[in-house]
């Protein structure tokens, strides 16, 4: 008797295809051969198996799922009482399947060997890529009516039969497109058939063909039950046979296409098919690997073309790679030096307190970290001024001796031109000096490249408040005047209780002043911005026990200083929106109330323009400008910085930078026209796989000589010759220039427009043009 396996489990629920098959093995470990399946879609009953002693084994099954008899081996038969899903007899070896119903896509699929019978239709794409081994019996493919679309595609040997059976009425009984790409095999074909490639024959039986099928149909038959078909399936008169055309017959065919010489010569001719709807000279002939104006593409080395990440992402537009690269040639001067031509503080603002969007930027931080700019910053310390041009004979006034003045002052003195600076403090120096805390700005750094600027000529005149009187004169005594008198007005909301608080600017002031402001025990800091920052850590430095930081918004303050105040002990609240505040703290909207002895405001300040014509400020009391930061309504006077939009203090140097390149061409008596920046490189063009990451635990950056190694150097030629060594046609050459630079140059004679230039440049200098 067969035993007898249930795909359920004993509460009646479906057994996974696993448990299934591990009853298969168990029962022919115990010698088992004959088995009665009631599957529920389980996958890949009967193959591949064999019994020890190679004792037949025998599987009738109801309800397969995909791949039924799959890899079915030589002394397997597989019966289906019923249909049959995809993939049933896929890649058979030996087996005899028997389907006795409907058979799904991909039956017979790769089958190698076995006999496979079905009594009903097969799907899409079965009979593709039958094949034969000679050294076993060849497989056989048997269907009593028809088949899907693309049956027998690279079909390379066996035996199929369709018999189509009840297919009368059909276009084709092998579906659409079968038999493409067939090179071996045979198909015996009842009924209509069409759409069949070049590449087969349809051919009349003959005396060998009818003996096969007469032999072989009454066994098919029997086996599926259906021997009443005989009769009127051995009328042989409608039957073909399709068999795949040798590789001769098959070359023959296509040999009769003409060759590209002869379509050139007989086609491509003025006049031809084409003569209407493309210009061409029909002379020349463009080989496969073309030199000069045949190639599809053309290297052209741009150096500089494009700015570095880095560069675009600083306010101050300083070119870091240019540093790194002078540092990589050993030119450690004229390294420390350039950062000067650029901003006056490179070692208190970008070595100290710019929050370095640069370094946020910066390409090798998809590889490790990034280039440490600060480090790279506070070597320019000890860096000797650049030589000033010789004196125009003109002068500037800048009103405000911030970091914006400052550096506005510095680059027109460096361009020439006299520059006062004119400060209503004690001293210059703006926020740099005011507000930001002592551990975060040493003073000493800042007052050696203060009197840097001093040193170069820069007049300042302190303890001079500007007043319209005052603004007047300016006009009249100078050639151009610049406004970088900054935001120092604390912006304050009117809730109720609001003069209870300390606005924050003027209490960092008394901070830095060392008035000592006191301060309660309870601090609460509106406010989480930079600045805000800043106040909650003059609030700690006054003795305050507990500050906490609120805000209507994520915080935007960033993340160094948001870590450093919480590693202090400081709490961040948001969103918190306030009600009022009173002598027990500020109460929230929400109902809340946190504690506090001491409530200062830090949301932001505003620009006091009081001495300059109200009609000179938009609504919202800044200064009006233009593309080229000149009032629209004065010419020759300038705004930069806060006077004209908040920003960072670096912002504000690069603003003084254009601002003195700007009046440099006032001066001159040029036309202002705005300066467009160079595009910022793409990552696509730069090779990041040719450079080895560090281990990021191990980093040291207190000697910034070493980020030589590291610099990408994005856009920026670093002469390192990879082109030059990689080009298989030798097309690239390096020359000095008079200058002292160099360039790469491609030979359009002996370029192929391969692009492995552009491929090995680290630095993606090497741009590919497409040709049209």
């Amino acid at each position: 008797m067969a035993l007898e396996i249930i795909g359920f489990d004993d509460d009646k629920k479906r057994i996974s295809t696993q448990q299934l098959l591990q009853k298969i093995y168990a029962g022919l470990d115990k010698g088992e051969t004959e088995f009665e399946i009631l599957s529920s879609g389980h996958h890949d009953i009967g193959g591949p198996l064999w019994s020890e002693d190679k004792t037949p084994l025998k599987f009738t099954v109801k309800n397969p799922g995909q791949r039924v008899g799959c890899f079915g081996l030589s002394g397997t038969r597989i019966v289906v009482n019923g249909s049959a899903p995809a993939d049933a007899g896929w890649l058979n070896s030996g087996a005899e399947l028997v389907i006795k119903g409907d058979s799904g896509d991909t039956t017979a699929h790769c089958a190698a060997g076995g006999k496979i019978y079905v009594a009903g239709r097969v799907g899409t794409r079965s009979g593709s890529l039958m094949k034969h081994d000679p050294a076993f019996p060849a497989p056989q493919f048997w269907v009593l009516k028809n088949t899907g679309s693309f049956s027998f595609e690279f079909m390379g040997g066996g035996t199929a039969i369709i018999c189509g059976v009840d297919c009368e009425n059909y276009e084709s009984v092998l579906g659409d497109r079968s038999c493409m790409g067939m090179v071996g095999g045979t198909i015996y074909v009842r009924g209509p058939v069409k759409n069949l490639p070049d590449d087969v024959w349809l051919l009349e039986l003959d005396d060998a063909d009818r003996e096969f099928l007469s032999h072989g149909l009454p066994i098919f038959l029997d086996k599926i039950d259906r021997r009443q078909r005989l009769t009127e399936l051995t009328d042989f008169g409608q039957w073909k046979k399709i068999s795949a055309k040798t590789y001769e017959e098959r070359r023959q065919r296509h040999s009769m296409r003409i060759s590209m010489r002869e379509f050139r010569l007989g086609k491509w001719i003025e006049g031809g098919i084409f003569g209407d709807v493309v210009s061409d000279d029909y002379n020349h002939v463009a080989g496969l690997v073309n030199i000069g104006a045949d190639r599809l593409k053309i290297p052209h080395w741009q150096n500089k073309a494009f700015c570095a990440p880095c560069e675009a992402a600083c306010p101050s537009s300083i070119p870091t790679q240019d540093r790194i690269n002078l540092l990589r040639a050993g030119k450690y001067k004229e390294a420390i030096e350039l950062v000067l031509h650029y901003s006056p503080f490179p070692g208190s603002v970008c070595g100290e307190v710019c929050p370095n969007p640069c370094m946020d930027a910066c390409t090798r931080q998809y590889i490790d970290l990034p280039v440490s700019m600060q480090e790279l910053g506070k070597l320019s310390l000890e860096a000797e001024s650049p030589i000033p041009q010789p004196d125009s004979g003109k002068k500037v006034a800048i009103i405000g001796g911030g970091p914006g003045g400052l550096s506005a002052a510095w680059h027109l003195r460096l361009l020439g031109h006299g520059a006062t600076v004119i400060e209503a403090d004690k001293e210059v120096g703006g926020k740099l000096r005011q507000v930001i805390p002592t551990d975060r700005l040493p003073a000493d750094s800042l007052n050696r490249e203060i009197q840097r600027v001093k040193d170069i000529g820069v007049a300042i005149r302190t303890n001079t408040p500007v007043t319209r009187e005052l603004f007047n004169k300016l006009q009249r005594d100078f050639d151009a005047v610049i406004i970088a008198s900054g935001a120092h007005n604390p912006v304050v909301i009117p809730f109720p209780g609001h003069e209870r608080l300390k606005k924050g600017l003027d209490f960092l002031k008394a901070v830095n002043n060392g008035e000592n402001p006191p301060v309660g025990e309870k601090v609460v800091v509106i406010g989480a911005g930079n600045a805000g920052m800043d106040t909650c850590l003059g609030a700690y430095a006054m003795g305050a026990k507990q500050v906490t930081a609120i805000d209507i918004q994520r915080p935007a303050a960033f993340k160094k200083e948001l870590d450093h105040f919480e590693r202090l002990g400081g709490k961040i609240e948001w969103p918190v929106f306030t009600e009022k505040v009173d002598d027990k703290g500020l109460h929230t909207k929400d109902g809340r109330l946190i504690a506090a002895d001491t409530v200062i405001i830090s949301i932001g300040e505003r620009p006091d323009l009081s001495y300059v014509p109200h009609e000179w400020l938009t609504e919202r009391g800044m200064a009006k400008v233009d593309d080229c930061g000149q009032l629209t309504e004065a010419p020759g006077i300038f705004a930069i910085g806060d006077t004209v939009e908040p920003g960072l203090l670096t912002h504000a140097i690069g603003h003084g930078r254009e601002a003195a390149e700007y009046i440099d061409e006032f001066l001159a008596g040029k036309p202002l026209q705005a300066k467009k920046k160079l595009l910022q490189i793409s990552q696509e063009c730069l090779s990041k796989e040719l450079f080895r990451p560090h281990n990021r635990s191990r980093f040291n950056f207190t000697d910034a000589t070493r980020e030589t190694s590291r610099c990408i150097s994005c856009g920026t030629c670093r002469d390192c010759g990879m082109c030059l060594e990689a080009c298989p046609e030798g097309a690239i050459r390096r020359e000095d220039c008079a200058d002292g630079s160099f360039e790469y140059i491609s030979d359009e004679h002996i370029c192929i427009g391969c692009g492995i230039c552009s491929g090995m440049c680290p630095c993606g200098i090497w741009g590919m043009e497409q040709i049209v």
